[in-house]
């Protein structure tokens, strides 16, 4: 059974890009260096990456290749992708696909990209393990690191450690079903 794994970096106040979705904050930090990258040994563990439209149309505008050639890709999306970047799949029902997801046997899944998916599959008790990089910018506001839905959820601190980049990495597995909020 793959296990569903979210990656994700957020400023040092909680968001993950600015309001109008910039990463240059992120991406000022972005230095290649000659020791192995932790994304990268991340990387050689998965192989099924999972979108959200939103974070698939930011790929898609950014002239590099696509980078995720040896691996399943899977937007999830409700519209039709036109002239697609790279080889992908689509879904549009998350029960549907966290069920093909569980399914598979071949390699681990990655969320990746926005809080909202990645809170959609919590609040249904998909998502086993998430690491957060915490970068030293703070932007002042933008897209939060996950949405405010009322999920209640206990983790696990599996390791925390500064990168050689300065970043704080937290690695957290999820320990319980989810609990969310009920209205009064």
């Amino acid at each position: 059974m793959a296990s569903i794994l979210g990656y994700i970096a957020a400023s040092l106040d909680g968001f993950i890009a600015t309001e109008d979705d910039g990463l240059d904050w992120l991406f000022r930090h972005d230095k290649p260096g000659p020791e192995e990258k932790d994304y990268d040994r991340f990387l050689r563990r998965i192989r099924t990456v999972v979108m959200g439209r939103g974070t698939y149309d930011f790929i898609a505008n950014d002239p590099s290749p696509w980078a995720y050639g040896n691996q399943r890709v899977i937007v999830v999306t409700s519209r039709p992708i036109e002239d697609p970047k790279g080889p992908l799949e689509t879904r549009s029902d998350i029960d549907a696909l966290i069920a093909e997801l569980r399914a598979l046997q071949d390699g681990d899944v990655w969320m990746l990209g926005g809080g909202r998916l990645q809170m959609a599959f919590m609040e249904r008790g998909a998502l086993d393990e998430i690491q957060v990089f915490v970068i030293p910018e703070i932007i002042g506001g933008g897209r939060p690191l996950f949405p405010a839905t009322g999920l209640e959820a206990g983790l696990t601190l599996l390791a925390a450690e500064k990168t050689p980049e300065g970043f704080a990495r937290l690695h957290y597995a999820f320990n319980r079903a989810p609990q969310a909020e009920t209205a009064a």
